[in-house]
């Protein structure tokens, strides 16, 4: 049994396709769960508040320990689940954490700004503006958050197995061709 790792921009139909991609497969799927378990398991929960501020707006720095014993916490998590199998696992750099692991199928859901911004502007009924300034927000954080802890462009394509434009087809049909694909996938040989 595999595991799957979404990595998404904000406003990429991420969320449903990983859970269409879940049901589909009949695995779990993991997300700020996996934030409030490793954050009690490192003692941790200031690192939780600051992971799902996105924005920035409660301005909370937890301690470099904090911080360590945190992403301790998440990456026994994520090997866990990546030895066991059955999981789609959105967020939470698994593409860098489980990079080169023999059954994870890595992949990510991008889109144009534009087309972002129109999605997140609908969804919480804001101006396109506003919504392009909550997206610019997102990506500097989660491009930030996978430079300074796992030394990786959260752009690199070489951390990606499948890519998939979401402005061209719908969560359906991206959560089928993520199935589809696993369906064809030739896990990695370790040397």
């Amino acid at each position: 049994m595999y595991t799957i790792t979404i990595s998404r921009q904000l406003g990429s139909h991420g969320l449903t396709v990983a859970q269409k991609t879940a049901e589909s497969l009949g695995y779990r799927l993991v997300w700020r769960d996996m934030i409030n378990k490793a954050a009690l398991q490192s003692g941790s929960p200031e690192v939780a508040l600051a992971l799902i501020d996105e924005l920035g707006l409660l301005d909370i720095t937890p301690t470099p320990e904090a911080s360590a014993a945190y992403h301790h916490a998440v990456r026994r998590l994520m090997e866990e689940m990546a030895h066991e199998g059955g999981y789609v696992i959105l967020g939470r750099a698994g593409q860098a954490i489980l990079h080169g692991h023999p059954s994870v199928l890595h992949v990510r859901l991008y889109a144009p700004a534009e087309h972002r911004a129109e999605q997140i502007a609908s969804i919480q009924n804001i101006s396109v503006r506003a919504a392009a300034a909550q997206i610019a927000a997102s990506d500097n954080h989660r491009r930030e958050y996978l430079k300074n802890y796992y030394e990786v462009g959260w752009d690199d394509p070489h951390l990606y197995d499948l890519m998939l434009n979401t402005a061209r087809f719908d969560p359906a049909t991206a959560a089928a061709l993520i199935c589809c694909g696993l369906q064809r996938f030739e896990p990695q040989t370790t040397s």
